[in-house]
């Protein structure tokens, strides 16, 4: 089989291991929200090392997300995917075998690092290798993937800290084993599939890596995320507010260092020319709040009905009614942009809206009497908003990006969805834990869902200035 096509051909099997691919990242920023108490017990960690273990990971695969992308236009994204995917596994089962707390913060910076390496060679693929109606439904069939992955995650998470399969070998740290070591057959697989069904493509006009924006663009990320999610259980010490203090003089910086590559005519990470791209631009505007608010609902409701109801793992089976839904609308999503468009993303805005101020009022005023029937009918109805939502705008954010620079483009966006995501992790996080001792936990949950509230509003008035045909 020839990979290097002039035309290269993405068919059924390709699309469906690169959509492996992008689940496989999404998934383990979340599997460990149901397994960090058992971690704890096992290894000793203590808070602020725990948080490390999600910061760890979030911070890596943030921070090289672009260069994964420009590295794939430049040596070619069926290899950078394939290296990519061995390297998650290894990583996979660095972290499985973990003797000390430590040494798995390690592991997960390290497959960090490997998921930014593969994650933005799918995007680019099904943009360099499909057209028309099929990247319109591939595009779908990628914001599904993504938001599935988002709650499958939390879910797994708990089925596999619940069962312990591997008891007989690790004890009583199985559980938490698993949850790394699921990932190494599955990345095997992975590693097959691609081998044999994913085409080679690259950008025409390869470009080096931008290595001052990447530098910058590393600092910025750096100095914002680390403080907000280490920064409450370190006890915020001095050099939280320094990084903080930062951010806004390396933000600027890493801006004018890449505009002045792109009016040189040179390459740089993030070419501000593409943000002209009116439909990638407005699509960002509405990614970053949608996902501070999916990343911080995540976290809190996995640490709530863990401690607050006492549900232990079963707590990631509580949004299985949460997938479901948003599976059923991602199907259904398709269809509807054919004839409403991006008013789509507004129903679903609306939608989402209802889910949480239902699940909000269900916390108030059933707590501590919660279970996951009472969770059902607040937990739905959100998942069919966001399924109506992530997809459609995944699509609209590539929808003017050229194919040759797919790269770069998937880069620019799983960025932002990543940094997105960890810094809802970090401030509804940081907020809900900060109230939980004064208020108890039923009131930090509701005052954290109206927050996430706040953002869901704000993401529905933003998509009325999307454009209203979707390509």
């Amino acid at each position: 089989m020839r990979h290097d096509h002039p035309t290269p051909v993405l068919g059924a099997l390709g699309l469906f291991t690169v959509l492996l691919g992008a689940a496989l990242p999404l998934i383990d920023f979340f599997i460990v929200n149901v397994a960090l108490p058992t971690i704890d017990r096992d290894l000793a960690a203590g808070p602020a090392v725990l948080e490390l273990v999600v910061a760890g990971y979030a911070l890596a695969y943030a921070v090289l997300l672009v260069v994964g992308g420009r590295l794939g236009d430049l040596a070619g994204r069926r290899r950078l995917f394939l290296l990519g995917m061995a390297a998650f596994g290894l990583t996979s089962l660095a972290c499985g075998l973990a003797p000390g707390a430590w040494t798995l913060v390690g592991a997960r910076v390290a497959q960090g690092a490997a998921a930014a390496l593969m994650l933005p060679q799918v995007l680019a693929t099904i943009q360099a290798a499909t057209s028309g109606h099929r990247r319109a439904r591939a595009m779908s069939l990628y914001g599904a993937t993504a938001g599935l992955s988002m709650v499958a995650g939390q879910m797994l998470g708990g089925v596999l800290v619940a069962a312990a399969p591997l008891s007989s070998v690790f004890g009583q740290s199985a559980g938490w084993r698993s949850v790394f070591l699921v990932n190494v057959p599955v990345a095997a697989v992975g590693l097959v599939l691609a081998a044999r069904a994913v085409p080679e493509t690259r950008s025409d006009r390869p470009a080096p890596v931008d290595v001052p924006g990447t530098l910058l663009l590393t600092a910025s990320l750096v100095t914002l995320l680390a403080p907000l999610t280490e920064g409450r259980a370190a006890g915020w010490p001095v050099w939280t507010w320094v990084c903080l203090a930062l951010f806004p003089f390396s933000a600027y910086a890493f801006y004018r260092v890449e505009l002045r590559a792109d009016r040189l005519g040179r390459e740089p990470l993030v070419p501000p020319s593409l943000l002209r791209l009116e439909s990638l631009r407005r699509g960002l505007a509405l990614v970053v709040p949608f996902s501070i608010g999916f990343g911080g609902f995540m976290f809190v409701i996995a640490v709530a009905l863990q401690q607050g109801l006492r549900l232990g793992p079963a707590a990631g089976l509580a949004l299985a009614p949460m997938a479901a839904a948003f599976f059923a609308a991602s199907l259904a999503g398709p269809r509807l942009v054919r004839r409403y468009g991006s008013r789509v993303v507004t129903a679903g805005g609306l939608i989402q809206a209802t889910g949480v101020l239902v699940l909000a009022l269900t916390v108030w005023g059933r707590w501590p009497g919660l279970g996951p029937l009472g969770l059902l009918p607040g937990v739905a109805v959100a998942g069919l908003g966001q399924g109506l939502q992530l997809p459609v705008l995944f699509r609209i954010v590539l929808s003017g990006v050229p194919a040759a620079r797919a790269g770069v483009g998937g880069g620019v966006m799983t960025t932002t969805q990543q940094a997105s995501l960890a810094l809802g992790v970090a401030t509804l996080g940081a907020l809900f834990l900060s109230l939980v001792p004064g208020s108890g936990m039923r009131d930090a949950l509701v005052v954290t869902l109206l927050v996430q509230l706040a953002a869901v509003v704000l993401t529905t008035l933003l998509s009325l200035r999307l454009p209203r045909r979707v390509v």
